[in-house]
C-alpha cells in the first residue's frame, strides 16, 4: 500500500480531489492537523463526492502524532521544490509515504531538515520561473508514478 500525507492542508477542494484519487487507487490518506477547513466542509465532500466514504483516511493531531501512529509508513519522501533529485530518481517501495506541504507555505524548514537531502524529491518544471503545481495535481503525478513503480495499479 502507498500512503499519501498532506501536512496541514488549507484548501478543502484540493484535499477532496486528493481523497478521491486515493480512494480510486487504494492509497491511504493521512491528514496532519491543523487543517484550514472542517472535514464536513461541503466543498471537500463535493470534490471527493461519494468516494470519500470509500477512502482509507487517517487524521493526526500533529506531525508527532502521525509519526507515532501504527498506520504511519516506514519510509517517507517529501515532495518539495527545495530538492535536488526528481521524483523519477528514486525507487519507491510498497509501504512508502509521499508527504506534501500545504498550499500556502509548503513544508516548514524543520520538516525539510527532518527529511534531509536524500528523502526530498521534486517534480521538475519546464518553466522554472513559476513557483509550483497545484497540490492535488502534484499529488496525482507523484502518486501514479510511485504506484507504477511498485506495481500496485491494475490495467
Amino acid at each position: 500500500m502507498l500512503h499519501l500525507v498532506l501536512f496541514q492542508p488549507q484548501i478543502a477542494p484540493n484535499t477532496g480531489n486528493v481523497g478521491r484519487m486515493c480512494a480510486v487507487t487504494r492509497t491511504r490518506l493521512h491528514l496532519i492537523h491543523p487543517l484550514g477547513f472542517e472535514i464536513t466542509d461541503k466543498h471537500l465532500r463535493r470534490a471527493g463526492m461519494d468516494y470519500w466514504y470509500s477512502l482509507d483516511v487517517h487524521e493526526h493531531a500533529d506531525w508527532a502524532a502521525f509519526k507515532a501512529s501504527p498506520y504511519a509508513p516506514q519510509r517517507l519522501w517529501l515532495l518539495t521544490t527545495h530538492a535536488q533529485q526528481t521524483f523519477w530518481d528514486v525507487r519507491y517501495a510498497d509501504g512508502d509515504g509521499l508527504v506534501f506541504g500545504n498550499e500556502e507555505a509548503g513544508a516548514p524548514d524543520w520538516l525539510h531538515a527532518e527529511f534531509g537531502v536524500e528523502r526530498r524529491v521534486k517534480i521538475p518544471h519546464a518553466n522554472t520561473g513559476l513557483r509550483s503545481l497545484n497540490l492535488s495535481t502534484a499529488a496525482g503525478i507523484a502518486c501514479y508514478e510511485a504506484l507504477r513503480q511498485i506495481g500496485l495499479l491494475q490495467a
